[in-house]
């Protein structure tokens, strides 16, 4: 059997191992979507370990809540979501970020970091390459549903899925709370 996932929030000396599996992620996933320029570049990772050490020590992203999956002491997934950066839509919170290793797909450990930084019931949007079937088939199982909007930025076609909260349920819980960061660990 193998060992469980554990999931808990992200500290700023997570950030070079971020930027691992956030660089594997993409060139497992993104390959023929991203330009190879853009997956292949050495600096790729150093430049994604100083995005991660940003979010995870600037004050500017501290309403982020930022995640990590681990099995066996490593570190196989990664989870960003925080506040809309457009304030008149009607979702509370925007998921920027969820990867996890290939080999790790279809373990829980994708649903297990959603579930950590948006929460299962609260209202959320996201962009998504397309295509992608793999995640979009992911987001959809958990209640996302493609809105018909299309964005295209260096060549990526995205689209935009949505998720409501859902009737009768406590949407939009604070996520991001100190004592919540300090030890939180879910097992899957």
């Amino acid at each position: 059997m193998a060992t469980p996932v554990c999931v808990r929030y992200a500290r700023v000396e997570d950030a070079a191992e971020m930027a691992r599996v956030n660089v594997l992620s993409w060139r497992e996933t993104y390959r023929g979507v991203m330009a190879d320029h853009v997956l292949d570049d050495p600096e790729l990772p150093a430049t994604r370990e100083r995005f991660w050490t940003a979010m995870l020590s600037d004050e500017r992203y501290r309403a982020n809540s930022v995640a990590v999956a681990e099995r066996d002491g490593g570190m196989i997934g990664i989870a960003m979501a925080g506040p809309t950066q457009s304030p008149e839509l009607e979702w509370g919170t925007h998921l920027y970020v969820l990867y996890v290793v290939a080999a790790e797909h279809g373990t829980g450990a994708g649903a297990a970091l959603l579930d950590t930084v948006v929460g299962p019931h609260d209202s959320a949007a996201l962009w998504v390459a397309d295509p992608n079937p793999r995640a979009q088939a992911f987001y959809r199982k958990h209640g996302f549903v493609a809105d018909g909007t299309v964005n295209v930025d260096d060549g990526v076609r995205e689209i935009r899925m949505v998720r409501s909260a859902h009737p009768g349920e406590q949407p939009d819980r604070p996520r991001n709370r100190p004592e919540d960061r300090q030890d939180e660990h879910r097992h899957q």
